[in-house]
Parts: C-alpha cells; structure tokens; sequence
C-alpha cells in the first residue's frame, strides 16, 4: 500500500468540554493527540460554493493519509502545519487502507 510522500505535518487535537461555574456556558478546548507525518491532496472536483445569510462561503476538501493508527477519528479536528497553520474539520473518515498500513481522513476548510 502506497500512502504517498508524508511530508506534511498534521496535528490531531480532541475537543474538551467544561462548564463555566459561574454563568454555566461551555468552555471548550482543543488538546494534542498528537503531531504525524502526513500525505496532504487538495480534492479539486470537490470545490463547493454555499451561499447563508448573503455570505458566500467555498468549501475544499482535502485527503489526509497517514500510517496507521487506531486512537484517532471523526470527532477531533487537524491542524496542518503549513507556514500558516490552518484549522481542518473532519468530515470523512478514518478509512483504512491495507492491512493496518494507514489511514485516509477527509477534511474541510472554510473559505470567504
């Protein structure tokens, strides 16, 4: 199974819920799972324009795969590690590719 060049780093991250006592609105964090070696694809066909409330949004998804891994899933979100780090949510995924060899996500960022 070819997973591509990993050569982009990605961060994982879990998202934390806590309750603020005095008002009781959520506080929500992002905590590392941890940083890998990542093949990174934008997913051109995909490219989508939504339009809410007058504000065009574009959308592009993009194909993450990395070695395999079994501590990771839809409900954490990526940060790729780009110049300008850029928050990625999950939309797809994991899928895994061979036996235990890696992993495939589809993620989506939003655009204006």
């Amino acid at each position: 199974m070819d997973l591509g060049n990993l050569d982009w780093r990605v961060r994982f991250e879990r998202k934390t819920v806590s309750r603020d006592a005095a008002f009781g609105s959520e506080n929500i964090t992002w905590t590392e799972v941890g940083t890998f070696w990542c093949n990174v694809e934008d997913i051109n066909p995909w490219r989508s324009k939504t339009t809410s409330n007058d504000l065009t949004q574009g959308s592009t998804q993009t194909r993450v795969r990395l070695r395999y891994r079994s501590d990771l899933d839809m409900s954490m979100r990526m940060v790729i590690m780009r110049p300008d780090p850029i928050v990625y949510q999950i939309v797809g995924g994991p899928t895994e590719l061979g036996w235990h060899e890696g992993i495939e996500f589809l993620v989506e960022r939003f655009t204006s």
